[in-house]
């Protein structure tokens, strides 16, 4: 199983790990695409305005654009630990054991605008780049990422169920076909449902949990929804690849 979760705007700083190295990186067909997007980024911040006009950065988005400067030499930590906000609160990785986080390196990846996708133990540095975001000179994201990024997560899924939680922007610059997907919805009192944001993070979070850390290995939409039932989640198998979590 693969399950793949949106970045977040809000990214911790520093880490152990050396400068980006992206030979490191999973999925290295996407080598080439990465090492494009990095330079350019690095480039932009050299121009602040156009920098904090191409990143929809207001006046205190200096501290984005010295992250992107530094690209190529600021330290790296895993994607797991660089991730922050309120659906990596959920996940709560920092309270796993070593054969948690071993299976959570093993089961999870994390979309990205800069990177397409990454694993979870990959080691990356902080940075600023949305998926809606237009590049000077590269159109959107999704004209640079779409095709090569739904071939190289179908090849390192290989032939797994993926459980894709990205947020829409971020499926759109991979789509997995086939994929289960979740749907986060509010029961009202007199029984109708409504989609809320407020919640669908932390739900998320929640699911990804049981997702990673269960014994099972779930191959279809109902032994997921088993898993997350037995987390104490109320779930209900909307269609062959939609899971809708009621809150």
């Amino acid at each position: 199983m693969l399950v793949l979760l949106p970045p977040s705007e809000t990214k911790s700083d520093g880490g152990d790990g050396g400068p980006l190295d992206l030979a490191d990186l999973s999925m290295p067909q996407l080598t080439e695409t990465r090492d494009m997007l990095v330079q350019a980024l690095v480039d932009l911040a050299a121009d602040p305005e156009e920098s904090s006009r191409a990143l929809g950065l207001g006046t205190k988005g200096a501290d984005e654009i010295e992250r992107n400067a530094k690209l190529w030499v600021s330290p790296t930590r895993p994607a797991l630990e660089r991730y922050t906000g309120v659906l990596y609160d959920a996940l709560d990785a920092g309270a796993f054991t070593k054969a948690q986080r071993d299976k959570t390196y093993r089961r999870l990846g994390i979309g990205s605008a800069l990177f397409g996708a990454v694993r979870a133990a990959d080691p990356i540095p902080a940075y600023r780049l949305s998926g809606g975001s237009k590049l000077p000179g590269f159109g959107t994201l999704k004209s640079v990422w779409r095709n090569e990024l739904t071939d190289a997560l179908v090849a390192e899924a290989g032939g797994d169920l993926v459980v894709d939680l990205r947020s829409g922007v971020y499926q759109q610059l991979g789509p997995v076909p086939g994929a289960v997907t979740a749907t986060v919805l509010t029961e009202q009192p007199d029984g109708t449902r409504k989609v809320v944001s407020h919640f669908n993070k932390h739900h998320k979070g929640l699911l990804a949990r049981a997702l990673v850390l269960t014994r099972a290995e779930p191959s279809d939409i109902g032994a997921l929804a088993r898993v997350a039932s037995k987390a104490g989640l109320r779930v209900e198998v909307e269609s062959p690849t939609e899971l809708v979590v009621l809150t």
